[in-house]
Formats: C-alpha cells, structure tokens, sequence
C-alpha cells in the first residue's frame, strides 16, 4: 500500500486486537533483547537537569521540552534520548564487560514535522552494553546488529502464529554497507533516496559511517559529536512492503572514546563542549567503553502490525483536521 493509495487501506486488526498485540510485540522483544545481549532491565530519568551534559543533542537544532519544578532552581529538560545516561549509568552501577541495561525511554520532541512516520511523542527501548577497548571495531559491531535483528525476527515469528493474518517475508539476514559505499552506488539521489533504493533491494539494511562527510562534501544524516564514533555507528533499516519506504527501526552504534571525541567536536565547531561534565568523565576515563542504540517501539510495532500510521499504534497529539482526514481513509488512531 503505497501512501498515496491510503483509501483503499484497512486495518488487519481492529482497536482491541491492535492493543492486545502492541503488549504482545513489547513483551516479546524486551525479552528478546535482553537474551541476545545480555541486559537488565533499569529505571530511566524522564527529566534532567541541563548542567548535568546528559541530555541528547540529537542534530544539534532540535528545542528541548524545558520546565521548572517547584523547590529547584535549575530547570529541568525532557530527555530526548538516554544515549549519554545510559553510559553514566553502567559505571554508576558497575556493570562488568558483557553486560549492559535496556530500559523504556519516553519523550517529547516538540520540532518533530508530523506525519504518518514521526510524532511528537517518542518511545523506545534505550540499551547500552560494556565493551573492551579491543571491540572497537566494525565486526564487533555488526555482530551485535545481527543479534538485535535475530531479536527481531524472534519475535516476528512470535506475533505471526497469534496472527497469522499478519505474516510477511522478511529477510534472513541484514545486509552491511556504509554511507560512503551507498553514496558511490547511487551518487544522483539524495540520502533518502539512495536507503530507499537499498532497502527495496535488499529488504534488511544495517547503514554504517553515519556523521562525517561523505565524497559529496556532506554527511548522509546529521549526528551529535559526543556520544557515537562515527567510524564505528549505523542505522537499522527494514523495507516496509506495505508502505513502500525505507523504515528506520533503531539508531545505535560504539560510543566515543577521547580520541574520536576530541575530532569529532572540532569538525562540528564544538569545542566548548570539552568542559561539559559528561565530555569530561570521557576524557578522564571514568566512563567504561560501550556499544549502545535506540528501538523504536512504534516503529517496530508499526511495522509488525502492518499499520499504516504510527498514531495506530501510540497514543499522541494530532491537529483535529488530521484525525478527520484520515479517519475518511479508514485509519484509526489511538
């Protein structure tokens, strides 16, 4: 179902069944992905404080969701993701090498450009895994996204015999490339062109290299210096049939060390940043070395459940307009 045929859409589950199978996909995944890397399950802040650096940048032009709390001077933030949290966390609480924490993260991002892909309300599992100095490497790397995707495909399988209505060919394996590799294939399209290509093509796509400049003279996507090695990041990518486009399930990649730290803030102009508190237990070493990510929830549950719209799976803001339009195309949100 392409989106310009969304008329023709109906829902392979009706509101009930869509919330009994939502619970399902949560639950299986977290347990999937919690066997596959070994992690536990923690407690995540919904809020910070701005002076503490953990809070995600993203691309670096996003507005924070920023409020005052009574009793406290400062004023706190919504957290837009747990990717520097998380780090902190696994030294606060002394997780040994091979094993890590997931846990829910829930946001508002409130510059998000709404649409049937993208709401102002995120949700996803945040993770983040101790690594040694020696597994900072590309190999390493993809070994852990073939881990997540077999979590993936697990629980696939899972929903498929609750709903066999549901059932589509999925591949069996994820295929690698880099942002460069992808640019030289398809050097006359844009970025989102070219994962478009690639996943229709090979249908489950791990896109690495993701922040410096490509031979373009421009990065594929925009990443924040201080928290993933761009040598050494990717996006998860799957080909969703349905809707025809390249769907982008989760975000991960080996963090910074000091050297690839300190390079790139100087690319990105970013230099004053080497004060911030977090920069600083990175420099000092104080922080374990880690591979980490983020997985859409709605995402993944948009796509198992064959929804046309992230709002049939989660429960956001839409302008009244919208939710009349798209009720007249049969879509149903939460």
């Amino acid at each position: 179902m392409r989106q310009n045929d969304r008329k023709e859409y109906r829902s392979f589950l009706n509101l009930r069944q869509t919330e009994q199978a939502i619970k399902q996909v949560k639950d299986v995944f977290e347990r999937e992905l919690a066997e596959q890397l070994n992690l536990t399950r923690v407690s995540a802040p919904m809020m910070v404080f701005p002076s503490s650096g953990l809070n995600d940048e993203l691309n670096g032009v996003e507005r924070r969701v920023e409020f005052s709390i009574r009793g406290i001077s400062e004023p706190a933030e919504i957290v837009q993701s747990l990717a520097k949290w998380k780090r902190n966390a696994l030294a606060r609480y002394h997780f040994e090498w091979g094993t890590g924490l997931y846990t829910d993260m829930n946001a508002i991002r409130r510059d998000e450009t709404l649409d049937f892909l993208h709401s102002a309300y995120v949700d996803q599992w945040d993770w983040e895994r101790v690594i040694s100095k020696e597994e900072r490497n590309s190999e390493f790397l993809k070994e852990i996204v073939k881990k997540i995707y077999r979590a993936f495909l697990n629980t696939a399988e899972m929903i498929y015999q609750t709903y066999p209505v549901l059932r589509q060919p999925l591949a069996e394996e994820v295929y690698f490339i880099t942002a460069q590799e992808l640019e030289s294939a398809y050097p006359n399209l844009t970025a989102k062109e070219r994962e478009y290509e690639i996943c229709k093509k090979k249908k489950a796509v791990f896109l690495m290299q993701i922040g410096d400049r490509l031979a373009s003279g421009v990065s594929h996507d925009g990443r924040a210096a201080d928290y993933d090695d761009w040598q050494l990041n990717g996006d998860l990518l799957l080909y969703d049939r349905d809707l025809d486009l390249a769907l982008e399930l989760s975000s991960m990649g080996i963090r910074v060390d000091e050297a690839s730290l300190v390079r790139q803030l100087k690319i990105k102009n970013e230099e004053y940043k080497l004060n911030n508190p977090y920069v600083q237990s990175i420099l000092n070493r104080k922080l374990p070395d880690t591979v980490g990510g983020g997985i859409g929830q709605s995402r993944l549950c948009m796509f198992l459940l064959r929804k046309a719209h992230i709002g049939e799976v989660q429960a956001s803001l839409w302008p009244k307009e919208e939710i009349e339009r798209l009720e007249r195309q049969n879509i149903f949100l939460l």
